[in-house]
């Protein structure tokens, strides 16, 4: 079966230019037809090789992984790096019986290894035999107790799955995505990944027909009424701009649509639940997910909410740990994709063990710094606007001074979305608009706390905490940052964040000494 996925790159390349040759590249695909199977044989020939020079081994400890068919790489896995062990299953491998067997571990950005194609049974004897080793190496570590669900009650579908999951250390069920939640989800989310079908559609539907080059000839269709396809030759600038327009339009929209549609698929049939000191879930309609995440390993708990969701009173919980998962954005886990503001809350407050926040935010002088960069934005745009009117018959750049407006506003909602709170055992940061973020962060697994100033706020006396963790989230992401504090306040935060680390790190060593653990069941 190896062998079929190491064909379809070899494959799927000439096909490739097959497909792009006539209406993208404009050369003659004749020539690219014989190079389908010869490319079909190399790479399944590759794929045969490869099969039988990968070998695996768990160990007492080490898992231990060789593969390469020219250059032989060989990599001994210690299970206390081992972050998350997870099983994935498109449409090929549940046909089949099969699935991948995905290790992650905290060294990187890639995946540590890779097992495609063994069989369902001997996935899951791999995952549950590397988590009863990675729990047997690692350090019995007191962690907050989270045996709650994200409600007080149980819905009606977990006490079913409850009531009919079998015995013998079955997971303990704590979430179950509805369907209303997961449609709820899908429309007021928005994932800028998804324009690559709308650009895929243009480029092998539009484009042959369109006779515009990448312009499809529904763009062009629907602006006639505003200059018509000669647009995209003349000199007018405003047509130009029309056209461009109704297409960002379409595009948006047919993003959104492949948006709801991927997420719809995604996190079809999501289920959280707790297997020992592991987090396990399972997701996905076509591609299907199941992986654990380990209670000892969750670097932050972050709350995220968008105005959409907001509005209807909604929000979402991921972990952030430091390994890899499948689509797991950088180390970030979904633990409740969707589900009542008050239910996430609690949520993460059970998850974590964190006290209610009281957020404080900036001084009041922070929100005159943002006046000044919106300000500056608008003037940018005013300016191009003017520019552009020097150059062609665009005569009434005055009317984008309208964005000025709109920077009262975009500065209040900056203002008023930041906050953080020093808790006893916790550090909770708040920042966003547009995504609101609220992460939680235990004091024992932060690792640096800087403070940055920038040019313009060293004029106002400000400063800005950004606080690690070993998230690799972190890297892709960005630092969950408190922003635009008074110095001396962020001096004192500072200070008052390190001394509870200390703290933290003391009572951990000393709860380590004594051999101390939480039961979870």
């Amino acid at each position: 079966m190896l062998a079929l996925q190491h064909g379809a790159t070899g494959f799927s390349v000439p096909v490739l230019l097959v497909g792009l040759g006539p209406s993208v590249l404009d050369i003659d695909i004749g020539p690219l037809l014989a190079l389908v199977p010869i490319g079909l044989v190399a790479g399944v020939g590759y794929g045969i090789a490869y099969y039988y020079r990968f070998t695996y081994e768990v160990t007492a400890s080490t898992f231990d992984v060789s593969s390469g068919v020219f250059a032989r790489r060989s990599r001994e896995i210690p299970y206390r790096r081992i972050q998350n062990v997870d099983l994935s299953q498109g449409l090929f491998e549940r046909l089949f019986g099969l699935a991948v067997v995905s290790i992650e571990t905290a060294g990187g950005g890639d995946t540590e290894a890779t097992l495609r194609f063994v069989s369902e049974d001997e996935a899951e004897r791999l995952r549950s035999e590397i988590r009863r080793l990675t729990a047997a190496t690692g350090e019995s570590t007191a962690v907050p107790d989270s045996d709650q669900s994200a409600s007080d009650e149980p819905t009606a579908s977990e006490r079913t799955r409850e009531n009919h999951s079998p015995g013998g250390g079955a997971p303990t069920l704590l979430f179950d995505l509805e369907v209303r939640e997961l449609l709820l989800y899908a429309v007021t989310s928005f994932r800028w990944g998804a324009a690559v079908f709308p650009i895929a559609i243009v480029v092998f539907l539009g484009g042959a027909d369109s006779g515009s080059g990448l312009v499809p000839a529904f763009v062009i269709d629907a602006a006639r009424p505003f200059g018509g396809p000669d647009a995209l030759e003349g000199a007018a600038v405003g047509p130009l701009l029309v056209l461009a327009a109704v297409t960002a339009v379409q595009w948006s929209v047919f993003t959104y649509v492949s948006s709801a549609i991927y997420t719809v698929a995604n996190y079809y049939g999501f289920r959280l639940g707790r297997a020992g000191e592991d987090f396990v879930y399972e997701r996905g309609l076509v591609q299907r997910y199941s992986g654990s995440i380990p209670a000892e390993k969750v670097q932050s708990v972050t709350v995220t909410e968008n105005p959409l969701q907001r509005l209807v009173g909604y929000a979402g919980l991921w972990v952030e740990t430091a390994g890899y998962g499948p689509d797991s954005g950088g180390g970030s886990q979904s633990a409740v994709p969707m589900a009542k503001r008050d239910r996430v809350y609690r949520f993460a407050e059970n998850l974590t063990g964190a006290e209610s926040p009281d957020f404080r935010g900036p001084p009041t002088l922070a929100r005159r710094r943002y006046l000044g960069r919106y300000a500056i934005v608008a003037a940018v745009i005013v300016a191009v606007a003017f520019g552009l009117a020097r150059v062609s018959t665009f005569d009434r750049w005055y009317l984008t001074a309208v964005v000025f407006l709109a920077v009262p506003p975009a500065a209040y909602l900056k203002y008023a979305n930041l906050g953080y709170f020093v808790g006893d055992d916790h550090l909770v940061i708040r920042s966003g608009f547009w995504k609101r973020r609220t992460t939680v962060i235990p004091y024992y697994r932060i690792q640096t706390v800087s403070t940055r100033r920038s040019v313009f706020q060293r004029r106002l006396g400000l400063a800005s905490l950004a606080v690690d963790t070993a998230s690799s989230r972190t890297f892709a992401w960005g630092s969950p940052t408190i922003y635009d504090l008074d110095l001396e306040r962020a001096r004192e935060v500072h200070g008052t964040g390190r001394e509870r680390l200390q703290s933290a790190l003391r009572e951990r060593a000393r709860t380590d000494d004594l051999g101390l653990s939480v039961d979870f069941t």
